[in-house]
């Protein structure tokens, strides 16, 4: 290409692009349109974006500058656009340059995306050479987190690097008019990844297509199948039959937690779920989380969900994923390939060792995993998308700031762990890590660590951690050697939200979850902080009761229900009718926890709002042990199907110490006479939803701040979160609730490395 422009007409531009910029196909974008334009020049992947040099026609280059951001690829997201005027220097073609890997690293990786609709068209053609490519991609499609190993985003740090392009493949990623132009994972079945199914010892039964085929086959059967998918493996039976279910809960160690249901078009998932259009756009989008939807009485097995409000569905997110779904027809389950309180597996060889006992026949490829990467999971709350599980297909897309923060690493909490590392303006969160009660859990912990800091060559100068000491998190940051800020449970909680939301101080937080460590040595739970510019005060928190057993009342319910009514009635409580009617307790337990009740030992105080769910869950009849963390706050929002109105019970807001107390004392009064004379559960929880709502509104009209943030793990609940936004709003206040962090621990990590950052400011 010959430049004719008169050099007085001619420009040379300078452009960095940040944020997500690599892996969606913008270097062939601007190839594209620099030839378009007739511009010379060069692209290429940095460590901090993508870098450009254009130069030509003066009304071009500003036409370039402009189209840029106008008709960029989708899924690319331009954050910041740096530009310096530069002297001509008559380049006269345009190219796409090899990848400057010195230097920050500073761009944004992009989470893995759902098979686009042209690789989905390809994957059904057979007259195409990917059809039934279990691992078709292109630019718009495909790994992306869970394959690369370091930036910039190129092939040779990828886990694709050790697949050598055929000719054909070479072809498509040199011609620029192709959608596989520089797509990174490109493979075809002749040079690419390929399938085998394993018997449990390791043994090939079939590869290629017939494996694929040989597994459908094997869950038709009613067998358990591993399938090594995108981020690890799930575990998939059919979700129709209640044995091959049940089957499934006993080899897992899973007795009641709800499983996930893959389903293969949106029609299919409309026959098991009422889906809105906006739960619709969201199980289709990129992302394709599991979303949770009301349950319609279909073809799925009571045992997937037993006793939940929702049935969590998604679609195929991968070409392994449809084909297997057009060879059934019919829904699975796609659960977690780990092992009760285990981080999934990844690897093949370890998920013979660790799933051998769980799944009769394994799926497997051989393009590696470069780290785990669990399915998301996402609820419509108050009219959007609310993320419950933070994980494929949004991480490790940053929560952006206001200014500058120093390099801080947050470890989480200790349950639902997520990790978080702050570069620039950006803090980084990881995908879900899971509960850190077990070694291997433990370890994946240390290693998404690693991970991270690696990714983003961060040294970071302070660790942010949870206040309560026994957290394992807290333990291994103490351990460091690095100056650690330990931020206080639910101010870390009101702080994600509002990055979220992008809110400043002050605002009224309601942080109501099930546990979190108080300054004062108890269990916090039910808390309202008013924060403002570097700090928070605790304006009010729920009236504390006792925990007879301590830990052990997160999973018997029946020790809350004794704690409130203890609080409540006193020793009469054991003379009582629902006492009689309810028989929590053998005589030889009620004689141990009178003891403890009495005496204060192995009794500890809280506040927590997820510890009067689960006693009021026990009360009304609703279960009285649990066997994961909710299920009986999950149990009371299920039996609010069928039933609305206003009713509600009594409550108190009164003065205790400098700030206000909610006193749920009347409440449990009209609880005990409801189910005295047999009121249906469903009716109990509705007055109690609505009670919870009336609270909320009470302390934000004693407090005045119009910013009113509902966050913590309670405000998963629709009801009461759209109730209260509702109530709120009614009452003149400004409501925020969570969007892109989840409300329970799985966004803490974020709120640590902001109030770590605010103490360091303060002090």
């Amino acid at each position: 290409m010959r430049m004719e422009t008169r050099a007085v007409d001619r420009e040379r531009l300078r452009l960095l692009l940040r944020g997500a910029v690599q892996g969606v196909g913008f270097r062939p974008f601007v190839y594209r349109l620099a030839r378009i334009l007739d511009l010379a020049g060069w692209v290429e992947n940095s460590t901090e974006g993508v870098a450009i040099e254009v130069e030509g026609e003066k009304a071009r280059v500003a036409e370039f500058r402009w189209r840029l951001r106008a008709e960029s690829p989708p899924r690319t997201v331009i954050r910041a656009l740096e530009a310096a005027d530069l002297p001509p220097v008559g380049d006269t073609g345009f190219e796409i340059r090899t990848s400057e890997v010195a230097g920050r690293l500073t761009a944004l990786i992009l989470p893995d995306a759902a098979t686009c609709g042209e690789c989905l068209k390809e994957l059904g053609d057979p007259k195409d050479r990917r059809y039934r490519h279990a691992f078709a991609n292109c630019t718009a499609c495909g790994p992306r987190y869970s394959i690369i190993l370091g930036l910039p985003y190129d092939r040779e740090r990828t886990t694709m690097a050790r697949f050598t392009m055929c000719a054909e493949c070479r072809s498509e990623y040199e011609d620029p008019a192709n959608r596989r132009f520089h797509a990174e994972p490109n493979a075809c079945p002749e040079c690419g990844p390929h399938l085998e199914l394993w018997k449990r010892d390791g043994t090939i039964i079939e590869t290629r297509d017939a494996a694929l085929v040989a597994a459908a086959a094997a869950v038709r059967d009613g067998k358990i199948v591993a399938i090594k998918g995108l981020g690890g493996f799930h575990l998939v039976v059919d979700a129709r039959s209640e044995d091959s279910v049940r089957r499934l809960r006993r080899r897992k160690n899973r007795e009641a937690k709800p499983f996930a249901v893959m389903v293969r078009t949106l029609e299919a998932a409309s026959a098991e779920a009422e889906v809105g259009a906006l739960e619709a756009g969201i199980l289709a989008s990129p992302e394709a989380p599991i979303v949770l939807l009301n349950p319609r009485l279909g073809r799925i097995a009571p045992s997937v969900a037993p006793g939940s409000p929702t049935l969590g569905l998604m679609l195929p997110y991968t070409p392994l994923h449809h084909l297997l779904l057009a060879e059934l027809d019919f829904p699975i389950v796609a659960t977690s390939g780990n092992a009760a309180d285990e981080p999934i597996c990844t690897d093949e060889r370890q998920a013979l060792a660790r799933l051998g006992g769980i799944a009769d026949v394994f799926l497997v490829h051989d393009r590696p995993i470069a780290r785990p990467v669990d399915d998301s999971v996402a609820r419509v709350v108050g009219g959007r998308p609310m993320l419950l599980r933070r994980a494929r297909g949004y991480a490790p897309f940053p929560i952006g700031g206001h200014a500058d923060l120093p390099s801080i690493l947050a470890v989480g909490g200790h349950l639902k762990n997520t990790v978080a590392v702050s570069v620039g303006r950006d803090v980084f969160l990881s995908p879900h890590v899971g509960d850190l009660d077990t070694t291997a859990a433990f370890d994946a912990f240390r290693e998404t660590i690693s991970t991270l800091l690696n990714l983003y060559d961060v040294r970071p100068a302070t660790i942010a951690c949870d206040a309560h000491p026994d957290y394992r998190s807290t333990q291994f940051a103490e351990g460091t050697g690095t100056r650690v800020v330990r931020v206080q449970h639910h101010y870390a909680h009101v702080l994600a939200l509002m990055a979220d939301q992008e809110i400043s101080p002050p605002v009224l937080g309601f942080a109501w979850d099930g546990s979190g460590y108080g300054f004062d040595g108890t269990v916090w739970g039910g808390e309202s902080l008013l924060v403002n510019a570097l700090a928070f005060d605790r304006v009010a928190r729920l009236r504390p009761f006792f925990l007879p057993g301590g830990e052990a009342a997160v999973r018997q319910p029946r020790r809350s229900a004794l704690g409130l009514l203890y609080a409540t009635l006193g020793a009469s409580l054991w003379e009582g009718d629902l006492w009689r009617r309810r028989a929590f307790f053998s005589a030889g337990e009620r004689t141990v926890l009178e003891g403890m009740l009495a005496s204060g030992i192995n009794t500890p105080e809280t506040s927590s709002v997820g510890r009067l769910f689960d006693g009021v869950a026990a009360l009304v009849g609703l279960g009285s042990h649990s066997t994961f963390e909710g299920q009986a706050a999950m149990a009371l929002e299920a039996a609010l199907r069928g039933f609305e109105g206003d009713e509600r019970y009594p409550f108190a807001l009164g003065r205790e110490g400098e700030g206000l107390e909610l006193n749920w004392a009347p409440m449990v009064h009209g609880i005990v006479a409801d189910v005295t004379r047999g009121e249906e559960p469903g009716r109990l929880s509705l007055r109690f939803h609505n009670t919870l709502v009336e609270m909320i509104v009470a302390v934000a009209e004693h407090v005045g701040e119009e910013r009113v943030a509902l966050t913590g793990g309670c405000f998963q609940n629709r009801y009461l979160t759209e109730r209260a936004v509702m109530r709120l709003r009614q009452a003149g206040f400004a409501p925020h609730w969570h969007e892109r962090l989840p409300p329970g621990d799985g966004g803490l990590a974020v709120g640590q490395v902001l109030g770590a950052a605010r103490e360091l400011e303060r002090s």
